[in-house]
């Protein structure tokens, strides 16, 4: 019987994620909720391989600094790869449209019928899928990410959802 092939994305991974608390604003039990399984998923299962000369695994820190999202990339021991540093622009409709939908998504589940709910849940992957296609062409010859892990971080960057975006 032979081996498989050694898997090249083995160390091409993320094995711990922070997110900035200062850019982090007010959030209710049910963002906190998709940003902790968010974080779980993305670490148990992840392609991350940055574009410089590096190998992982690494650590991810995100942040938001002005109107640019901060993907602080280090190796598990703490010693910096790259930071790369992305107009939050392109995300900002897709984010609020992807808040908004959130929003109907959680009161529904409370009062709609089934079918409803699965409408606008249907809606609400939709616009996910959107923003995570965004992500993924941002950071094209930068890092490169597989479409679920692009998903993932997704989710994060919602739920740093920008200071002052609010009020």
């Amino acid at each position: 019987m032979s081996k498989p092939p050694p898997d090249p994305d083995r160390d091409n991974r993320i094995v711990a994620v922070t997110l900035d608390e200062e850019s982090i604003g007010r959030s209710g039990p049910d963002i906190e909720h998709e940003r902790a399984i968010a974080i779980y998923d993305l670490i148990e299962q992840n392609v991350f391989a940055p574009e410089a000369e590096a190998t992982g695994p690494f650590t991810l820190h995100l942040a938001i600094t002005g109107n640019r999202l901060v993907f602080d990339i280090r190796r598990e021991d703490g010693a910096p790869v790259v930071a790369h540093l992305l107009s939050l622009t392109p995300f900002r409709r897709v984010v609020k449209d992807y808040f908004m939908i959130c929003d109907s998504y959680y009161q529904a589940i409370r009062t709609a019928t089934p079918d409803k709910i699965e409408a606008i849940d249907m809606g609400r992957r939709g616009i996910h899928d959107e923003g995570s296609r965004t992500l993924q062409e941002r950071l094209s010859g930068k890092v490169r990410i597989d479409f679920e892990t692009a998903r993932r971080l997704f989710t994060l960057i919602c739920v740093l959802h920008w200071k002052g975006q609010d009020g």
